[in-house]
């Protein structure tokens, strides 16, 4: 096995509570994001944006999740959670998709290509030294948070918020599928 297919083979998501500083400065995120953006993109469209949301605009979104949680009667427990989500992190890296309209290619294939750039983001991420955790939640799709806090069009969403930085621990990872239960042969 060749050292990238070992990389690949122990890749792991960190929760993004167990992330902090020391975080990738401007030029290491620079290049994780170039790396993240070589995904399939049928069409060239780069049907995605990337915002990167430093530790104040975290702060702010956290007290607009509240504001929008509360006034939606969400159950307490779980707004506290998502609210902890933003109001905890240090660095997140919001994976917009934004489609494009075109004749031949659907808007759910670019879905995949943003979900392919959270994805990279993540392996350049953990390529760097530094780990990662993809998110989404309902602040991913919703109307008021993603018009007022990220200034989001009503076309666009958050394919998934990318939590970065250091691990303060690292819990044994979880259960992972037997490939073979997962996989068909189709050979006629």
């Amino acid at each position: 096995m060749t050292d990238i297919s070992a990389f690949l083979a122990s890749r792991r998501s960190v929760p993004a509570r167990l992330l902090a500083p020391p975080l990738p400065d401007a030029a290491q995120l620079s290049t994780m994001l170039a790396a993240a953006t070589r995904v399939p993109d049928h069409g060239k469209l780069e049907p995605w944006r990337m915002l990167v949301l430093t530790r104040p605009a975290c702060q702010r979104l956290a007290a607009l999740i509240d504001q929008i949680g509360t006034a939606r009667g969400d159950d307490p427990e779980r707004l506290a959670k998502t609210i902890a989500g933003f109001s905890g992190a240090h660095l997140i890296v919001a994976i917009v998709a934004c489609p494009v309209e075109h004749r031949a290619i659907p808007a759910w294939e670019q879905h995949m290509s943003a979900g392919g750039v959270c994805l990279g983001l993540l392996n350049a991420a953990e390529a760097m030294g530094f780990r990662g955790n993809w998110l989404t939640g309902w602040p991913a799709v919703d109307h008021s948070f993603l018009t007022e806090g990220l200034g989001l069009s009503a076309t666009e969403f958050v394919a998934g918020f990318v939590h970065l930085g250091t691990a303060t621990d690292l819990p044994p990872d979880r259960p992972r599928p037997d490939p073979a239960t997962k996989t068909v042969w189709v050979t006629s």
